[in-house]
């Protein structure tokens, strides 16, 4: 047996050449894992429940793949890069695939578990086949060559779990991203055996592999020149309405779409969505709006905290009230709130409150933020996006509750936008739930908003006795909210009565549980 150290210089290039091709197909599979949980928690909302069936499903195809390739062993390097061919062309379009299955098949689940599996499939092929070329470089004892290949493994997966979210995401965005790592892992396979081993390539398998590359690099370069029109008209199918913006920044997302007239109403509505939620629509806004921000100044208001509204509308009806000294907003996303500043209409809906030189935005994640906050406020308005996600679910839970009671001043309260009595009635029972057990006083209370359907509110203050549901005496005059409308909202009908249902904690997220269970029919 040759050993490493007398090892010819053709050889010991042939080696490196095989665990470079490792590194590099272990980079590729990872993408194409993390590209489909992506994109999952992106359209379906779910990121532990994608992440679970993609990573469940591809590991045990995985395993199906390695015992596939048993009969190919002696056409390893055919069988290699026909593999990767195929690899490249399936994990390339996945994204696209699966958008297209989401969008105008309402597939998406049967689709994501066969593709999982067939990439799965074929990324567990790829190890015994490579195993098989790197012995025949050079015979190695089993242990020795495992702890080679595995090792480019694990360091290539690194790569590619660092690269998805760091270079793809933010350069190419997902569509194009998947596209980009196919054609390397097209290019890898056909290198390492139009280099290595191609003297093991009959006239057959040549012309084989070359036709089976060039369909692949037409059809990822198609996908590539026709990615762009493919997500406008994709996206454009899950909205009634025309699409006018659109982005994926870090964390979403952002979708705006205004309507042609409304009947009834005097301009267009103006509808923003995140993930494909709703989060407001023009036309019925100020109704959610009036009902969320005036009960929780009627009291000590100079200093407020919003946590979410990165829209806008919630801060504009705060500063109608002129001796609020200050408010800070913080909300996540930096690109909702540079939304907010520039689009025209949405500007003009929210009065330009951000120009305001009372309001500071800080875009931060809320619940690291109460953490190391030292100051104090009067008011506190949570206008949080609703806990159908495990990012959001944290934001619903008593342990976030004790942080905002832990920055609201003697005689502060609390606001919280609490979903659906009459939709999600455990949701919204669960997080007021919340609420009383981080030690507040609750008054839950709720509203029609058209656009939503029956939408409830907790108010709370950190006091033995719940505070008063009331407008303050110097309120504005307003669209919707009356101290009657008010009174009434205080009142819950029979058949959406108080539901018990226990908080909502970080450790058992009853409410993300609740929330996925309520609005599933919806």
């Amino acid at each position: 047996m040759t050993t490493g150290a007398s090892e010819p210089p053709r050889r010991r290039v042939a080696r490196v050449a095989v665990l470079a091709a490792v590194f590099v197909c272990a980079a590729c599979g990872l993408v194409y894992e993390l590209a489909l949980v992506a994109l999952g928690s992106y359209l379906i909302g779910d990121s532990v429940g994608q992440a679970s069936i993609v990573l469940g499903v591809m590991v045990f195809a995985m395993g199906v793949g390695a015992l596939a390739a048993k009969p190919l062993q002696s056409r390893a390097a055919a069988a290699f890069a026909a593999i990767e061919l195929a690899l490249a062309l399936l994990g390339g379009l996945s994204v696209l695939g699966l958008y297209a299955a989401f969008a105008w098949l309402d597939l998406y689940g049967p689709a994501l578990v066969g593709t999982a599996f067939l990439l799965g499939l074929l990324i567990g092929a790829e190890i015994p086949l490579l195993m098989v070329l790197l012995q025949r470089i050079r015979k190695q004892a089993a242990g020795s060559a495992v702890a080679d290949l595995f090792a480019a493994d694990y360091v290539g997966a690194l790569l590619g779990g660092l690269a998805f979210p760091f270079l793809l995401l933010p350069v190419f965005g997902q569509l194009k991203g998947a596209i980009v790592v196919g054609a390397v892992n097209a290019l890898a396979g056909l290198a390492l055996v139009g280099t290595v081993f191609r003297k093991e390539l009959g006239f057959r398998s040549r012309v084989a592999l070359g036709a089976g590359a060039l369909t692949v690099a037409l059809c990822l370069g198609y996908a590539w020149v026709t990615a762009h029109d493919f997500e406008v008209t994709a996206r454009q199918q899950l909205y009634r309405d025309p699409v006018v913006h659109a982005e994926r920044s870090r964390y979403q997302e952002i979708v705006l779409t205004r309507s042609v007239r409304e009947v009834g109403h005097a301009g267009t509505d103006l509808r923003l969505y995140l993930n494909g939620d709703l989060q407001f629509s023009s036309v019925d806004e100020y109704r959610y709006h009036e009902a969320l921000v005036h009960p929780v100044l009627n009291g000590p208001r100079a200093e407020v905290l919003v946590l979410g509204a990165g829209d806008g509308l919630a801060v504009r009806e705060l500063l109608r009230y002129p001796d609020i000294r200050h408010i800070t907003v913080v909300d996540l996303d930096p690109a909702v709130v540079a939304l907010a500043r520039a689009e025209p209409q949405l500007r003009r809906l929210n009065a330009d409150a951000f120009d305001d030189p009372r309001v500071q935005v800080v875009n931060a994640d809320a619940f690291g933020w109460l953490r190391g906050n030292p100051h104090r406020f009067d008011a506190v308005v949570a206008d949080l996006p609703d806990p159908d996600e495990t990012a959001t679910a944290k934001l619903y839970t008593v342990e976030f509750y004790a942080l905002i009671r832990a920055v609201l001043a003697e005689h502060g309260r609390l606001v919280v936008q609490a979903g659906s009595p009459y939709f999600a009635p455990r949701s919204y029972w669960s997080i007021e739930a919340s609420v009383r057990e981080a030690g507040l006083a609750t008054v839950p209370y709720h509203v029609d908003v058209p656009s939503f359907g029956d939408w409830g509110f907790v108010l709370a203050a950190p006091a033995a006795v719940a505070p008063a549901l009331a407008l303050p005496p110097d309120a504005p005059e307003l669209r919707f909210l009356s101290p009657a409308t008010l009174a009434a909202a205080a009142a819950f009908p029979a058949d959406r009565d108080r539901v018990v249902v226990p908080a909502s904690t970080l450790l058992r997220p009853r409410v993300l549980e609740y929330a996925r269970m309520e609005w599933r029919g919806y």
